[in-house]
Formats: C-alpha cells, sequence, structure tokens
C-alpha cells in the first residue's frame, strides 16, 4: 500500500498538469501581516491628499488585483507622479514576489514619491528612476508582465510601440484615462491605435478615471 506521504508529491503533480492556474493561485501568498497593516493604514491616511496627477483609489484597486489575478511579478509603471498607483502595484507585487520599475520626470513628485514608497513600506519591491521616458522606457530591456502608462497622453502610442516587444504573451499594458468617449486629448485616437493590435485583447475598465486593459494573446500581431 502506498504511504499518504508518498502520494503527495504525485497528487501536486497531477493537479499542476490538468490546473496549472491552481499552482499559479498557490504561489501569490500573502503579504506579511505587518505590510499589510502598514500599507492600509498608509493609504488610509493619505486617501484625500493623492493630486498632483495621481489615479484615484478605485483605478488603483484594479491595478492591484490585475496582478494578483495573473501573479504577475515583473512590472512597469510609465509616470510615477507622487506614488499612488506604484503603491497599489507594488503591493500586489509583494505578494507575487515581484518587483516595480517606474519612471518619472519631474524631480519634485520623484521625490515625494520615493518618501511615500519608504513610509508605506514597499521601497523594497520599487525601483524608482527619475528622467525622461521618451528615452528610458525603450532602453529597458524587460520583458514585463504588467506595465502601466500614466504619462503624457500625445504619447501613448509611443509607449505601446516601445514596449509590446517587450510585453511577455499573457502580459498586461493598462493605460489611464482611456475611454470611448473621447475626452482627455488623444485618448480615443489611443484605443483605436491599440485596438488595431491583432495580438492584443483590449477591453475598457469604466470605473475611476477610465482606463484600456490589453492583454497579449500571441508573439506576432
Amino acid at each position: 500500500m502506498l504511504k499518504p506521504l508518498f502520494l503527495l508529491p504525485v497528487l501536486s503533480l497531477f493537479i499542476g498538469t490538468l490546473w496549472p492556474e491552481v499552482l499559479a493561485w498557490q504561489a501569490v501568498t500573502p503579504a506579511a501581516p505587518d505590510l499589510d497593516a502598514r500599507v492600509r493604514q498608509f493609504l488610509s491616511s493619505r486617501r484625500q491628499t493623492w493630486h498632483d496627477l495621481n489615479v484615484p483609489e478605485s483605478d488603483g484597486q484594479q491595478l492591484h488585483d490585475i496582478i494578483i489575478r495573473h501573479n504577475y511579478k515583473s512590472a512597469l509603471e510609465i509616470g510615477t507622479s507622487t506614488g499612488h498607483s506604484g503603491i497599489w502595484i507594488a503591493w500586489a507585487l509583494a505578494k507575487t514576489g515581484g518587483k516595480l520599475v517606474t519612471i518619472e520626470i519631474d524631480s519634485g513628485r520623484y521625490e515625494q514619491a520615493r518618501n511615500n514608497f519608504r513610509e508605506s513600506g514597499l521601497a523594497e519591491f520599487i525601483d524608482a528612476r527619475l528622467g525622461d521616458a521618451h528615452k528610458l522606457v525603450p532602453e529597458l530591456k524587460g520583458p514585463f508582465q504588467f506595465v502601466f502608462c500614466d504619462a503624457d497622453k500625445e504619447w501613448y502610442k509611443q509607449y505601446l510601440d516601445a514596449v509590446l516587444p517587450k510585453l511577455a504573451v499573457g502580459g498586461c499594458f493598462a493605460a489611464h484615462n482611456v475611454s470611448d468617449r473621447g475626452y482627455r486629448g488623444n485618448n480615443l485616437d489611443f484605443l483605436r491605435y491599440v485596438r488595431s493590435f491583432a495580438n492584443l485583447d483590449t477591453t475598457l475598465y469604466g470605473g475611476g478615471s477610465g482606463m484600456s486593459i490589453s492583454y497579449r494573446t500571441a508573439e506576432k500581431q
């Protein structure tokens, strides 16, 4: 008779073969209780203070949930501002074992973001870089599983072009302030553009400030 302990690895292999998403889900572990509490307290204490081009709380929660749902580990943020969205992204990455690279061009916002990352307890999960994303994004090696774009709207197409070759199949490119209602400048043009890619499955998140969410379904367009 097989001993129960002998059956455990066999059962795990069987489950992983039939339902790989089960093992992927198991790989997402809760953040340490003290870190979880620290992030929650920090976000609660700053709830009414996020200005300076930051995302609303509902959009931050959406970014967090996408990363958790897909167990993403490598993330890029184009446009840090003072760090609200970065905190939501890094909080999720703290649970998946990943890290965020985030880029900000304004030195004042960059320094404030770094302070916020430290105060929230998430600094170790964030590589914050000061510079022009027009230059830095094309230089990044990748690959990335998750990209959040919230910088100069007229450059969204160029950011997508620069990042798409580095976006893993199954990865997500989320662009803020995008809707089918055509507000805030060129976002409607970008929506048409991102929907022109056959290897991107794009939907719209209608909460908060609006966001396009595109998953890469194949290597080639």
